[in-house]
C-alpha cells in the first residue's frame, strides 16, 4: 500500500534521457532545442557531454588504437561516462525543479565499437550485466538517424572536430548504435522522413509525450501506439535483423480502487532483471485512462506478489525487440502455461504515424506474416487475456472504446457485452507524468494511454543489490504457477503445465 500511496501522490520528475545515433543525426542541435523548449517550461536541464569526444580531442584516434588497446580504452571510456553521468544524476536528485537530464550517448553505445565478445568479458570484469546499463539506468532512448542514411545531400563533417566519417562508414555506425540499445523498454528511433526542423519537433514531442507533457497541436505529431497480430510460424531467426529477446512475466494485482488495473511487470536477460508496478485508472466518462508506473527493487517485488489477483493468471512471453527500416518493434510471443486463448498468440507492437492502411502494412517486416491489425481491439487486451473466466460471462471483461465512443470496464459491476472496438486502423495513447529513481532511488512514470503492458515473478537468490544470481527465476514462477492456476470457469478446460 505504500507503493501506491507514493505512486499517486505529487513528485518531482528526473528525466534521465540519452540521445543517441550515427554521425551527423542532430544530437547537438536536438539538445539544444531540448533544453531551450523544457527551460522555457520552468525546468531544470543538465546536458552530459559525449564521453568520447572529451576524450578523443585529447589526441587520441581510435583507428590507430590495437585490438587490446581498442578493448582497453572502450572500458575506461564507459568507466568515465557512468562516473560523469552519476554527478549530473545526483543534482538531478537534489534539485528543486523538475529535471531533465540529457546524456549525448549512453552506456551502451561502448558496445557498438568492440565486439561481443570483448563487451560480454568487460562486462564480466566490473560486474556489469546489459539489463542494469541499458533497461534500469536510463528513462528513455532517442536515436537520431545518422543523415547518411535518408539525407545524404546534407550529411557533413566539416563541423565537427573529431569526425571524419564518410557516408558509408557513418551509416554502419547509425546501424551500430541502434543495435546497442535494442531492447530498452522505451526506445524510440526519430528518421529522416522529414526536413530538419521538422525532425527536431519529432524529437522534442516525442519526449513530451513520454514524460506527459500536453502540447496539443503545437508540434503537430501524429505517431499513435499501433498492434498486429502475427501469424505462426514464426521464420527463422537469421531471417530477423538485429534483436534482443527478453523473458516477461506479467501479473495482475488485486486493487480496492473502482475501475482501476493494477499490475506487475518482471522483464529480463539470463537471470538479471527490472521490475515495474503500473496503476491504470479510467476515467469515468471520456474512456481515457492515466497509468502510474513506478520502477520497482526486487525486495518491493516480492512484497507485492501475494496481492495477486486470482481471477487473472500469470502471462508468460518472450518478447523480441528489433529495428526494420528505422522503425522499432516489439514482438510478444505467448508462452505456456497459459489460457487455451492465448496458446499460439504472437502480437507486433510499434508505432506509426502512418494512417493509410496500404501505406503501414507496406512497411512492416517482410519476413513476418500479418494477419490484421488489433490496435485498440479489447480481445487482445493484456487485461482480457489473462482473465480466467469465460469473456461471454465475466464480470471483469474490460470491453475497451466502442462505436460510440464510451468506454466499459466492468470490474464486477453487471455482464459485458463483448464489442470488438474498430478504430479506422488508428489507436489513441496519451501519455501522462513520468518520474525517475535510479541506482538506489525511486522510479515511476504516469501515462495516460489505452494500451497496456504487465509483469510477475517468485523468490529468487540475488546479490546486496537486488540482481538475480541463479537464473532460475522463470522455473521458479512456472512452479508457482502449478500450484494457483485454476480457471474456475467450468466452461474453460483447465491449463496442462509443462515444465
Amino acid at each position: 500500500m505504500r507503493l501506491l500511496k507514493m505512486a499517486n501522490q505529487s513528485q518531482k520528475i528526473v528525466y534521465k534521457l540519452v540521445l543517441t545515433g550515427g554521425p551527423c543525426g542532430g544530437k547537438t542541435t536536438g539538445q539544444s532545442r531540448l533544453s531551450t523548449f523544457f527551460e522555457n517550461l520552468g525546468w531544470k536541464v543538465f546536458r552530459v557531454p559525449e564521453t568520447a569526444t572529451v576524450l578523443l580531442s585529447g589526441g587520441i584516434k581510435f583507428a590507430d588504437l590495437s585490438p587490446e588497446e581498442a578493448s582497453k580504452f572502450q572500458e575506461n571510456l564507459l568507466k568515465t561516462m557512468i562516473q560523469i553521468e552519476n554527478t549530473f544524476f545526483e543534482l538531478g536528485r537534489t534539485s528543486q525543479r523538475n529535471c531533465l537530464i540529457i546524456c549525448d550517448r549512453g552506456a551502451m553505445d561502448a558496445s557498438a565499437f568492440i565486439s561481443k565478445e570483448k563487451w560480454e568479458a568487460i562486462l564480466a570484469s566490473n560486474n556489469w550485466n546489459n539489463v542494469e546499463l541499458r533497461d534500469n539506468r536510463y528513462n528513455h532512448i532517442m536515436h537520431m538517424v545518422s543523415a547518411a542514411n535518408g539525407a545524404e545531400d546534407f550529411y557533413s563533417t566539416e563541423d565537427h572536430a573529431c569526425r571524419s566519417e564518410g557516408v558509408e562508414l557513418a551509416r554502419e555506425l547509425d546501424y551500430k548504435a541502434a543495435a546497442a540499445w535494442i531492447g530498452h523498454p522505451y526506445f524510440d528511433v526519430i528518421d529522416n522522413s522529414t526536413d530538419f526542423d521538422k525532425k527536431m519537433n519529432r524529437l522534442i514531442a516525442c519526449v513530451c509525450q513520454k514524460i506527459g507533457i500536453d502540447t496539443g497541436d503545437r508540434l503537430n505529431v501524429n505517431s499513435k501506439k499501433r498492434k498486429f497480430l502475427i501469424k505462426a510460424p514464426l521464420a527463422p531467426d537469421s531471417e530477423f535483423p538485429p534483436f534482443q529477446d527478453f523473458d516477461v512475466v506479467h501479473n495482475y494485482l488485486q486493487s480496492d480502487l473502482r475501475k482501476a488495473q493494477v499490475r506487475l511487470r518482471k522483464r529480463g536477460q539470463k537471470g538479471h532483471w527490472s521490475y515495474i508496478h503500473t496503476l491504470r485508472k479510467f476515467h469515468p466518462t471520456n474512456g481515457q485512462s492515466v497509468e502510474v508506473r513506478t520502477q520497482l527493487t526486487h525486495r518491493d517485488y516480492l512484497n507485492l506478489l501475494p496481492q495477486r489477483d486470482d481471477a487473472h493468471l500469470t502471462i508468460f512471453k518472450k518478447r523480441r525487440c528489433f529495428i526494420y527500416n528505422n522503425q522499432y518493434y516489439q514482438l510478444d510471443i505467448y508462452r505456456q502455461p497459459t489460457h487455451p486463448r492465448c496458446r499460439g498468440l504472437v502480437l507486433l507492437e510499434t508505432y506509426s504515424a502512418a494512417y493509410d492502411q496500404t501505406i503501414l502494412l507496406a512497411s512492416l517486416p517482410k519476413f513476418l506474416t500479418i494477419e490484421k491489425e488489433v490496435t485498440g481491439d479489447p480481445a487482445y487486451s493484456m487485461y482480457n487475456l489473462s482473465l480466467k473466466e469465460d469473456w461471454k460471462t465475466s464480470k471483469r471483461y474490460y470491453a475497451g472504446t466502442e462505436c460510440n465512443g464510451h468506454t466499459k470496464l466492468t470490474n464486477g459491476h453487471g455482464n459485458v457485452k463483448i464489442c470488438h472496438s474498430k478504430m479506422n486502423g488508428h489507436s489513441e495513447e496519451k501519455i501522462g507524468l513520468a518520474c525517475d529513481k535510479i541506482n538506489g532511488c525511486e522510479k515511476s512514470e504516469v501515462r495516460k494511454t489505452n494500451g497496456h503492458h504487465h509483469v510477475n515473478g517468485h523468490g529468487v537468490k540475488t546479490d546486496r543489490n537486488g540482481i538475480t544470481r541463479n537464473g532460475n527465476a522463470h522455473t521458479n514462477e512456472l512452479q508457482d504457477i502449478k500450484q494457483r492456476i485454476d480457471l474456475g470457469s467450468p466452461k474453460i478446460q483447465k491449463v496442462a503445465v509443462k515444465i
